[in-house]
């Protein structure tokens, strides 16, 4: 591996000469300089997997103890395994959490959801109804708030058929290969969404660390923005503004401010994202394209591919791809050219395969494998997962690499830590410590201008989820308790490509710690972990 990093110095030399020859030619290509971007670190290609609705507890609140049923995937955790801030003792067996608030009756523990239980209830998870299940940090009053009833009563316990469903959690005989991650690289047990609420806050998170800032709104208002004096906060799921496939009877917003795009783009560096279902012009076997473009799981039935309110970058017109134009060609792909750094996942694998590796990556499944219960699980979620890092660990790059999973939120399944509430907000959406209230929103960060120096409606960190690093570079087996969010991906990203700089403008990223601890720099590895798609257990080679 040393020497392989050794020797990427030699192309980075011939292609200094190539690059200087075509100059002088006159024919040099706008990205030509980018391939080879400088990084203060090892890691020349990030990838980030952006997965749906999933709290700590509901995927690892046992770890790495798993209940070994028969005819289930085994798995048995390494002697040394450290322990993490999960489920035991009062939570498991005295759980405050109440099915009837009003009487003061009907408590309910965390119970295990068998791998015959992968398709579950969508539950709730609204930017108010999150902070009111949280309770001033009680955490007791998540089947009051955000349960919903399900899976099908075909298996017990019976809690299954009440809003208490969202105490139950997997272990490693269901979500198997995120497991066998966290015990060969590196995870965390204190990382959170970076605001409450659903799917659209988180992703725009990820990329701008910035909901404040909504600049147009169509078909109304509604539920989806709040945060008065300025510029709208964004604490629902509105569809972008322009994007073909948006819903034209749902809300629709569009973004001021930068996002980490923008921040590339100016710095030269490749990058892109990639959403199943982009391609418009792509038939799927069942005989459906564009915009309603389906596939069907076996777990949970037929679903759309592609989701609007979970476009990265669709939100902001400086790095949208309203109409989903095709890139011209394979070796555009991360580059300026008409897809504007907008791609399907297939072009994800083209470019790799090509050799044509962006340096920063943003994966999106079809809907169907992206975790979101009522529509995903668990066992489709990991087949996506482990198809992407097998094929990532094939590629010659693959010792300049590093994965990240995360998740845009919790969808209101329980998690006993309440996160540090590092910004505070008074809005008629927030209820975390009474109506309208979390905490003193006086203090707020800013909105994305001046005129807006306490943008409310981003009340946060709010709920815990897993965030898992997979890299030769990464930590084994490694628990991190550093206090992470979603913009601590954006602060790995400033720090390694773009020299510190920060998006601005009130942009959580100023207050992120990074995900670099994590990493070990100085003991590089082989770090290859292939794992068979549909159980997660370790491929015999």
């Amino acid at each position: 591996m040393f020497k392989r990093l050794r020797r990427s110095e030699a192309p980075r030399r011939f292609l200094a000469v190539v690059m200087t020859y075509l100059t002088i030619l006159g024919t040099t290509p706008a990205y030509a300089n980018s391939s080879f971007s400088r990084t203060t670190t090892p890691i020349k290609h990030l990838v980030v997997i952006f997965q749906e609705n999933v709290s700590f507890d509901h995927y690892f609140g046992t770890y790495p103890k798993a209940a070994n049923p028969k005819g289930e995937p085994s798995f048995f955790a390494r002697p040394d395994t450290p322990t993490v801030n999960g489920l035991a003792g009062v939570l498991l067996n005295n759980n405050p959490n109440l099915l009837n608030a009003g009487n003061g009756t009907g408590a309910t523990n965390p119970f295990r959801l068998d791998r015959s239980q992968a398709a579950t209830a969508d539950q709730g998870h609204n930017y108010g109804p999150e902070q009111a299940a949280a309770h001033f940090g009680l955490m007791d009053l998540f089947p009051l708030n955000v349960g919903a009833a399900g899976p099908p009563p075909n298996a017990p316990p019976q809690i299954v058929t009440t809003k208490g469903v969202n105490l139950g959690y997997y272990d490693g005989n269901t979500v198997t290969a995120l497991w066998n991650y966290a015990q060969h690289f590196a995870m965390s047990d204190n990382s959170y969404d970076t605001v409450f609420g659903p799917s659209t806050p988180g992703l725009m998170n990820l990329v701008s660390g910035q909901t404040n800032g909504v600049t147009t709104v169509l078909n109304g208002t509604g539920s989806e923005t709040d945060g008065g004096s300025g510029t709208l906060t964004v604490v629902g799921d509105p569809d972008p503004v322009g994007d073909v496939c948006s819903a034209p009877t749902r809300n629709q917003v569009q973004m001021g401010g930068r996002n980490i795009g923008d921040l590339l783009n100016d710095a030269g560096v490749s990058w892109g994202a990639f959403m199943g279902g982009f391609d418009l012009t792509v038939k799927n076997s069942n005989g459906t394209t564009g915009c309603f473009r389906s596939s069907t799981s076996a777990f949970t039935g037929t679903s759309a591919d592609y989701i609007p309110h979970h476009a990265f970058f669709q939100y902001y017109a400086s790095t949208a791809n309203p109409t989903h134009a095709r890139p011209g060609s394979v070796s555009e792909i991360g580059h300026d050219g008409a897809a504007n750094h907008q791609y399907d996942l297939n072009d994800f694998y083209k470019a790799v395969k090509n050799g044509d590796f962006p340096a920063v990556s943003f994966l999106k499944a079809q809907a169907y494998q992206d975790g979101h219960a009522g529509y995903s699980d668990p066992l489709d979620e990991q087949v996506f997962i482990v198809n992407v890092i097998n094929f990532l660990q094939k590629a010659p790059e693959w010792d300049s690499t590093a994965v990240v999973i995360l998740y845009d939120d919790s969808d209101g399944w329980y998690d006993h830590q309440l996160g540090p509430i590092v910004n505070q907000s008074t809005s008629p959406a927030d209820a975390l410590t009474g109506p309208g209230a979390c905490g003193d929103g006086s203090t707020a960060l800013p909105g994305i201008d001046s005129g807006n120096p306490h943008a409310q409606g981003r009340c946060g960190y709010g709920p815990r989820q897993p965030l898992l690093v997979i890299s030769p570079w990464a930590r084994e087996d490694f628990v991190d308790n550093t206090v992470t969010d979603q913009t601590s991906v954006l602060r790995f990203i400033e720090d390694n490509w773009l020299g510190g700089q920060r998006i601005g403008g009130g942009s959580f990223d100023a207050y992120a710690n990074s995900i670099t601890q994590m990493l070990d720099f100085k003991h590089g590895r082989n770090g290859r972990l292939f794992l068979e798609p549909l159980s997660g257990e370790p491929q015999i080679r």
